[in-house]
């Protein structure tokens, strides 16, 4: 099919061990297969309070930096990023939106993006979808995402969220040991830890996901 006949989607996220990134690849892939022409955005945390935390994988500090990242979840306030010129390049026919579970919310970086004008441009009368890795704890993170969308003039139309394997103190070592070292090892501290991070299964999902978000869009546009 020519180019005028394909249907273009903006995938926007925030990742710093390229979980999110993985999910949106294959999505990105599946969307394709259905017609879509996908744009990404990775949005940057530039903010000077936090931007040395991430700039290098693995974490130097994986406590210190991860822990210290609760006062800004709290504090729920807007913090430096950076905006590609590609979400208000141009006028999108979906908009999916990326943002990892930062102690029991949405990442600083996603949270902001949500809130500026630039995600009321691309989201305005549009619908979007989201999509969250995390370790546990998703429901907030989907719930702010869904209502910061709205607040933009976004339509939602779908979410999916992608747990990590291990309960709540098992899975917390699993993913220190993993920021900490960049690689995945079968104990941490002495205890025997489950595998962190996204899985085979969950890329399974995401394919499957994708092709329920471009039918579904597809249909909501010629109704």
């Amino acid at each position: 099919m020519d180019d005028e006949a394909k249907k273009s989607a903006l995938f926007a996220y925030f990742s710093y061990t390229n979980q999110t990134k993985k999910v949106l690849d294959v999505m990105a892939e599946e969307m394709q297969r259905n017609n879509y022409d996908v744009t990404f955005a990775s949005i940057e945390l530039t903010d000077p309070r936090y931007e040395k935390r991430f700039e290098s994988f693995p974490l130097k500090k994986p406590y210190r930096e991860m822990f210290g990242m609760i006062p800004a979840e709290l504090r729920d306030r807007p913090v430096q990023i950076a905006i590609p010129d590609a979400v208000t390049d141009r006028e999108y026919d979906l908009v999916v939106v990326g943002a990892p579970t930062w102690w029991l919310s949405t990442d600083v970086a996603m949270r902001t993006f949500m809130e500026s004008n630039h995600a009321e441009k691309v989201l305005k009368d549009k619908p979007f979808a989201t999509v969250i890795c995390c370790r546990r704890y998703w429901k907030h993170n989907f719930k702010t995402l869904q209502r910061k969308g709205k607040a933009r003039g976004g339509v939602f139309v779908d979410g999916i969220h992608f747990r990590y394997q291990g309960g709540q103190v098992h899975s917390l070592l699993s993913l220190l040991s993993y920021l900490g070292k960049g690689e995945y090892r079968d104990r941490y501290l002495g205890v025997k830890i489950p595998p962190t991070n996204i899985q085979d299964y969950h890329l399974k999902e995401a394919r499957t996901f994708a092709n329920r978000l471009a039918t579904r869009s597809a249909g909501s546009q010629t109704n």
